[in-house]
């Protein structure tokens, strides 16, 4: 038997698009698809009838939550008891326009929350966490405050259109997919 390796490094990376859904287990699919639509606002969407388990899918904000109930969820979690709420812990994170109405809206539905601030370079970013019946951890935040700069020093190199074609060696195909995504994204916003 022969074994082939491969470095990682001699491919590209895969030819993504976006994230499309985060699938979360849960004791109750109504508890927390009741969480997901009425606390962060996403709608119920038709899942597959083929299906032989219990779940929902919810949309909204580009992105998909797929719910599996598994009651003995428990099992696979010592933690019963609600944990800490820790913003180093996995979380995913929404973007929202105002956070000072996120933290009242989540006062009056009497949900825990803890608030951090992150500052660059004299920019700042709110951010409010919070668990959903699960214990998923959630972050709103206002991180759009913070430009999205890559590391790489490649400069925007558009595939189609009149723009200048010449890019260095060391930039690679996903930088720039990187850059002329952000670079038509910051167009958008300013029309």
């Amino acid at each position: 038997m022969t074994i082939e390796i491969e470095e990682a490094s001699s491919h590209e990376a895969l030819p993504l698009l976006s994230l499309n859904h985060v699938s979360l287990l849960c004791r109750s699919v109504w508890a927390s698809a009741r969480f997901y639509e009425h606390v962060l606002g996403f709608v119920h969407i038709k899942r597959p009838s083929s299906f032989n388990f219990n779940g929902a899918w919810l949309y909204n904000y580009g992105i998909g939550i797929h719910l599996i109930e598994n009651p003995s969820i428990d099992e696979f979690d010592s933690i019963v008891e609600p944990r800490p709420i820790n913003p180093k812990d996995n979380h995913m994170s929404f973007q929202c326009t105002d956070v000072g109405l996120v933290k009242r809206k989540l006062q009056e539905m009497g949900m825990r929350y803890v608030t951090a601030v992150v500052e660059e370079d004299g920019i700042k970013v709110d951010q409010v966490f919070f668990h959903d019946p699960d214990g998923y951890m959630v972050e709103i935040c206002n991180c759009d405050n913070i430009p999205i700069l890559p590391l790489s020093s490649c400069p925007f190199k558009p595939r189609t259109g009149s723009f200048k074609k010449a890019t260095p060696i060391n930039c690679g195909f996903m930088e720039n997919v990187m850059m002329e995504s952000l670079s038509m994204d910051m167009m958008n916003i300013s029309f």
